[in-house]
Parts: C-alpha cells; sequence; structure tokens
C-alpha cells in the first residue's frame, strides 16, 4: 500500500487539504465483505481520513450477507489495507480510523435487516456526530440494486429533500458502481428504481477513469492552452484512436464476464467517457451539469449504425491460447465457468463518426482486449499530414498527441525534426511529459478523489442518467446484431499475447491508417 506520512505532505497535497472539508457523515456499503471494499473503498476511505481530507468523525457501516462482528469487520479490513508488515505508527493510526467501522449482517431483502441498519446509523450519529449525513454504496453485484434501493426507500432510511431545504442538513447520496444495467430497457428500468427513491442530484453513477489525474487533464490540457483548441477539428485532425487493453484474462469473473462481454465490460462505460472528453465543445463553467451536458451532447451526435452497416465497422474476437509474458496461457474457453462453446466476446475493435460541426468526417478508431501484450490505456490524435512534401527523405509521420491514461500517466507530442549530419535527414521524435516525474506522483487515486467529490456534493466527475442511457443506445444496434442475428456472425479468434484478430487490422487499414503502437 502506498504509504503517505502527514508530516511529510508535498505542496501538492496541501493544494488538495485546502479544498472545502466535507461535513462528517457515514458512508454504508452494501457488499462490504466483496473484493471492491478490500482492494478500493476502504483503502481509499482510510487514505482520505489519514491525510486530513475527511473529519476523523467519518465512519462506516459494512452491510453483507455473512455474520460477522464489529471486530471481526475491523480485522478483515485491517488485513485489507495494512497488509502483514505496517509500522507502529501506521497501526495506532488505523486503530483511530478503525473505531468508526460497524459491521450489519442481513439478506439485502430482509426488512429486519434495514431496521438494523437503521438502529446502527442512529447510534453512530450520536456517539460520533456525523449529523445524519449518509452515503449509500451499493457495491453488490447489479442484480441486487433494485432490490437494496427499494428496501431503502421502505424502511424509511432515504430523506428526498435532504440537504435541499435551504442547504439544511442532512444530506443524503447513493453512489451505484457499474454496470448501470446491460442494455437500454434495463438501464431505463434502474434509472426509474433509483428516481423512484432518491432525486437525480443524489445519485452518483461512478466511473473510476473518470478519477483518474490524466483522464482529467484532459479538459485542462484542451480548454487551458490556447495553442491546441483551434487545431481541435476536422480540419487538423485525421483520425483518433482509443486503446483500452489488458494483459490479464478473465481471471474468477468469469461468471459476470458470460453475460457481459467487453462492450457491456468496458466501452459502455469506460470508453465511452474517454471519447467524451476527447470530443466536447468547452462548457460555459466547469460545473457538474455544464460539463455533463457538453458529454451528453457528443453521445447524441454519434452516427448509429444501421444492422447492415455493423460487420463493416465493428470486429469481435476472442483470445484463444497463447502467451504472456513468456508464460503459457490458457483460451477463453478452458478458463473456469466459461462455456466451452461460448461465443462471449474478449475483444472488439470498432469505427465511429460523431455528425457534427467539429468532427464532421474524422472517424474514431476504438479497440479492447483482454490478453493483449500489455496493460496501457491510450487516446491517440492524429494530425492530418503537412500539405507539401518539401522533404524527400520519406520521414514523413504525421504529428501525433498521445494521452497515456495508465500505466504510466502522461502526455506525449510526436513531431518531425531534423537529424544531425550534412545531409536532411528526417526523424520523428517525442516531446513527454509524465505526471508522476512532474508532480512526484501525489495524485489521489480514483476511488480517493471520486469518494472525496461525492462527500462534497461535486457531480462533475459522475455520469448522468441521460449520459447512461444515451450510451447504451448507441451501443445497442452492436450488441442486437451480435446477439440475435441468424445465423450468428463469425467470432474472430485470437492468440493471446497478440493485438487482436487480423480483421481488426483489416477495419483501419481500409481507410489507409494503421494501428498506433503501443
Amino acid at each position: 500500500m502506498r504509504v503517505i506520512s502527514p508530516a511529510t505532505v508535498s505542496p501538492l497535497r496541501e493544494g488538495l487539504r485546502l479544498r472545502r472539508m466535507p461535513e462528517p457523515c457515514v458512508v454504508v456499503i452494501f457488499g462490504a465483505t466483496g473484493d471492491l471494499t478490500h482492494r478500493k473503498l476502504m483503502p481509499a476511505l482510510y487514505t482520505l481520513m489519514r491525510l486530513g481530507m475527511i473529519p476523523p468523525a467519518c465512519s462506516v457501516i459494512g452491510v453483507a450477507r455473512r455474520p460477522k462482528t464489529d471486530e471481526q469487520f475491523r480485522e478483515e479490513m485491517a488485513a485489507a489495507v495494512l497488509g502483514p508488515h505496517a509500522s507502529p505508527a501506521d497501526r495506532a493510526l488505523w486503530e483511530t480510523f478503525a473505531q468508526g467501522l460497524f459491521y450489519v449482517q442481513t439478506e439485502f431483502r430482509d426488512p429486519e435487516g434495514y431496521a438494523r441498519v437503521r438502529a446502527t446509523l442512529e447510534r453512530v450519529d450520536r456517539e460520533r456526530g456525523t449529523g445524519g449525513n449518509r452515503v449509500y454504496y451499493l457495491a453488490t453485484a447489479p442484480e441486487f440494486y433494485g432490490e437494496i434501493v427499494h428496501n431503502l426507500g421502505q424502511s424509511g432510511l432515504i430523506e428526498r429533500h435532504a440537504g435541499q431545504r435551504d442547504g439544511r442538513r442532512p444530506w443524503l447520496r447513493v453512489i451505484v458502481e457499474k454496470p448501470f444495467g446491460r442494455d437500454v430497457r434495463s438501464a431505463e428500468e434502474l434509472n426509474r428504481t433509483l428516481l423512484r427513491v432518491f432525486r437525480e442530484s443524489q445519485v452518483y453513477r461512478i466511473d473510476h477513469y473518470l478519477g483518474k489525474e490524466t483522464v482529467q487533464n484532459i479538459l485542462v490540457f484542451r480548454f487551458a492552452n490556447g495553442i491546441f483548441e483551434p487545431l481541435w477539428n476536422q480540419h487538423y485532425i485525421d483520425h483518433v484512436q482509443i486503446t483500452v487493453a489488458e494483459s490479464i484474462g478473465v481471471e474468477d469473473r468469469a461468471g459476470y464476464y458470460e453475460t457481459a462481454g467487453v462492450i457491456r465490460d468496458i466501452v459502455q462505460n469506460h470508453m465511452m467517457q474517454l471519447l467524451t472528453l476527447v470530443a466536447m465543445e468547452p462548457p460555459v463553467a466547469f460545473e457538474a451539469d455544464e460539463v455533463r451536458n457538453e458529454k451528453v451532447k457528443v453521445i447524441r451526435a454519434a452516427r448509429r449504425l444501421a444492422p447492415d452497416d455493423v460487420p463493416a465497422s465493428v470486429v469481435f474476437g476472442q483470445y484463444g491460447p497463447g502467451a504472456i509474458g513468456g508464460e503459457e496461457v490458457p483460451g477463453y474457453r478452458q478458463e473456469p465457468r466459461v462455456a466451452a462453446g461460448s461465443r462471449t466476446p474478449t475483444f472488439v475493435a470498432m469505427r465511429l463518426f460523431l455528425d457534427n460541426w467539429r468532427w464532421a468526417g474524422v472517424p474514431f478508431y476504438l479497440r479492447s482486449g483482454k490478453r493483449l501484450p500489455k496493460r496501457v490505456t491510450e487516446i491517440a490524435v492524429q494530425f492530418k499530414q503537412a500539405p507539401l512534401p518539401l522533404f524527400h527523405d520519406g520521414a514523413r509521420d504525421p504529428n501525433l498527441l498521445a494521452f497515456n491514461i495508465q500505466p504510466d500517466e502522461g502526455i506525449s507530442l510526436r513531431f518531425v525534426a531534423k537529424a544531425p549530419g550534412t545531409t536532411m535527414r528526417l526523424r520523428p521524435v517525442n516531446m513527454g511529459f509524465q505526471y508522476g516525474t512532474a508532480f512526484a506522483g501525489e495524485e489521489l487515486s480514483a476511488y480517493e478523489r471520486l469518494l472525496l467529490d461525492c462527500m462534497l456534493g461535486d457531480q462533475t466527475l459522475f455520469t448522468r442518467r441521460d449520459e447512461v442511457e444515451e450510451a447504451w443506445a448507441l451501443l445497442e444496434p452492436v450488441l442486437t446484431w451480435w446477439e440475435r442475428s441468424s445465423p450468428p456472425p463469425e467470432l474472430q479468434t485470437y492468440e493471446a499475447g497478440t493485438w487482436g484478430p487480423p480483421a481488426a487490422w483489416s477495419l483501419i487499414e481500409r481507410d489507409g491508417r494503421r494501428w498506433r503502437r503501443l
């Protein structure tokens, strides 16, 4: 775990501390025994407390189906957050934090369990001064979302007008993890369920990609620097590539992945977020609804594919056996809990167009997959060639701007320069910027940033109802073609450790372009 002593906080951390402190609150985590809580949520909450970014009174109530006492829950969380080699100082700090950890065992459909949650909340308010402020975090499997929300409403744990009347306390918010439905109809139904109990201003649909520093800096790069925004249009940009590549396979998520596939797992959420940020118009203010209004306009401008057009614009693939980092790995159909004849796609490449003034005619190429050669997420903006070939040595690489989202967050710009010597030899060179080097790796993690924003009531980096539904509407024709065509479309197989099936390369090469080497 990353350990930063409060005594050695950098100027950047000090700047983060100067941000408005949220009021004390209780975070109620449904699904508190799950992997997300252990790996992300509890470490993030502990770090925020350790860095002085949330009040010490902030507390956590874990809610799950397994029997457990408060002390057992605290011990499990200590093992998840601190590990076996924590220093005495870290353990002492943890003991302070752990005093605010509580546990309630219940089935998610059991009304008596919600009564126990309510009693625990009232006790925590009295003993720790949390003032009735609540964050409900749905960290369960998606099939429980509706049931939990309904029971929260039925048990009197929700006040729709909390925090609304003249800014009066208490306030109340709910965080919903992806996936937000599995198609347009289910997304609309989930939103109706949420909004029967909560107001839209209380709903925080979380996508951790929006908490990454480089993703947020796309907006800063575009709108705080006058040298690039005038070029950010169809007159100067040839095309845009967005890649989300994973070297891991399905691991222990086969039960979920078999029903989801790459479109539902990555494209509908993460990749749509990257697309909207790189393509959106300048908002009139950096405020939640103004930013999200512009993001929704991008998705609405995306050209819908007719069923007959899908095969020419989309390639699906599934990884077979191969090698990653010199280690032999099985194919998807050989993974535990995967059907022997599964047609679940683990790779997709697609071409999109945005039918608006800024991007008319500029293709956006998206690709994502599992068991690719490396883990990397990148947005590459390729500019058009210079109009006249004044130099003839063959070095005609176009200018390219790359946002590296992970693993090494940064931005690089490729341009052509003269190599040393007496002849006019041109070579492409890169001018790069790394966040870890420039800012000493001090940025908050994605979940730390997003949890803090929720406590502060800032929805800028969370997705809105119409954004979710528009993204599903854009991708549903692709899913319908894949899942309902007769006969079924061909599933391309690619060897693990390669960059996808050959058809994915043909998709972009037919347009006279090529995928960027990563």
